[in-house]
């Protein structure tokens, strides 16, 4: 039992250690991205929670919680939480989306974009990008809204300003 123990301390140490360095990593990653504060802070969130589940579960296992009984509550945890998210998919899908535009979306707060769909014009700056959908003001001043998950689906054509234009003048234009 004392070497559980002694573990334990040690899995806490090792919990604090990779913590910092989690933290310092995506202090660096961060460090380039031209993300709101809200944003940043948002993934840091995922990613510290992500890492403190590890550490729980290691932490209980190693304290001697039956495998058997842990594996029961996990699989009921795990069917709810499924669930639950089944039922809000599209909560789940923009919100992973929104991890990965953080990550990898080739662009910014700022950027003028078009996003190619048929059905209606959807050109504008980003104003914001959040967890859940990014903003997007259209030239005649609506505020678009537009889901995460959608974005990573739909191709989109970064403009350069000067082409920022209410879709009645480009008509117009053209004639």
């Amino acid at each position: 039992m004392t070497n559980n123990w002694l573990l334990l301390g040690l899995i806490i140490v090792l919990f604090i250690i990779t913590r910092k360095w989690v933290e310092s990593a995506f202090k660096r990653v961060v460090k380039n991205k031209k993300a709101t504060l809200k944003r940043k802070l948002m993934v840091r969130q995922i990613l510290l929670v992500i890492h403190l589940v590890v550490f729980l579960i290691i932490g209980s296992i190693t304290l001697g919680i039956d495998y058997g009984k842990f594996t029961v509550f996990l699989s009921s945890a795990f069917a709810v939480l499924g669930i639950a998210l089944f039922a809000q998919w599209s909560i789940l899908s923009n919100i992973t989306a929104g991890i990965l535009i953080f990550f990898n979306f080739p662009y910014r707060v700022g950027d003028t974009v078009r996003i190619a769909n048929k059905d209606f014009d959807l050109t504008g700056m980003i104003e914001e990008i959040t967890t859940f959908h990014v903003l997007i003001r259209h030239a005649d001043g609506d505020l678009i809204t537009y889901p995460n998950s959608l974005i990573l689906q739909t191709p989109v054509i970064k403009l350069k300003t000067k082409h920022l234009k209410a879709p009645k003048e480009e008509e117009e234009h053209n004639e």
